[in-house]
């Protein structure tokens, strides 16, 4: 295998009152130091849509953008080894703290998983203990080939937990 790679810190603050997860960064996002950097990805064009926002490549807008509507964003899993950029690929991986990150933010109402290995990672994490609701959502990545508007569909259920 490869070299470990690392997840990037959460983006979350006072206000954050749901937390999105992803799995871990690909290697387009690793490479620019950004969530969801892989220009194929839909993540963005996905938030800004549901926030009914004009969509911007500018990275600091973006972070911007989710912190103005309470959205903090993180990854399930800290290191693994990975071969390229597929959730399949991960060897050896190391969990984020997520119990302890919600503790911190007491004010989170719900957390929606980018992708069946966030989801079935974190409820592995959080077991029984969790009294949030959690949603799996459509992987916003290109390797999930479903056509935007069911992608956009799904994500959809984050609007119920928006101001």
């Amino acid at each position: 295998m490869q070299n470990r790679i690392s997840s990037f810190p959460p983006i979350i603050d006072e206000q954050s009152e749901i937390l999105i997860l992803g799995s871990i960064p690909g290697g387009k996002s690793l490479e620019k130091q950004q969530y969801y950097a892989h220009p194929q990805n839909k993540f963005w064009r996905i938030i800004f849509e549901l926030v009914n926002e004009e969509f911007t490549e500018d990275y600091p807008r973006r972070i911007e953008t989710i912190q103005k509507k309470h959205i903090a964003l993180w990854d399930v899993i800290d290191s693994c080894e990975r071969k390229g950029s597929l959730d399949s690929e991960i060897r050896n991986e190391e969990a984020n703290q997520i119990a302890e990150l919600l503790e911190e933010h007491p004010h989170i109402k719900a957390i929606f998983c980018n992708g069946g290995k966030s989801y079935k990672n974190l409820m592995k994490l959080l077991g029984e203990n969790n009294s949030l609701p959690v949603f799996l959502l459509p992987s916003t990545s290109p390797a999930y080939t479903i056509p935007f508007e069911k992608k956009l569909e799904g994500w959809k259920k984050i609007m119920e937990f928006l101001d």
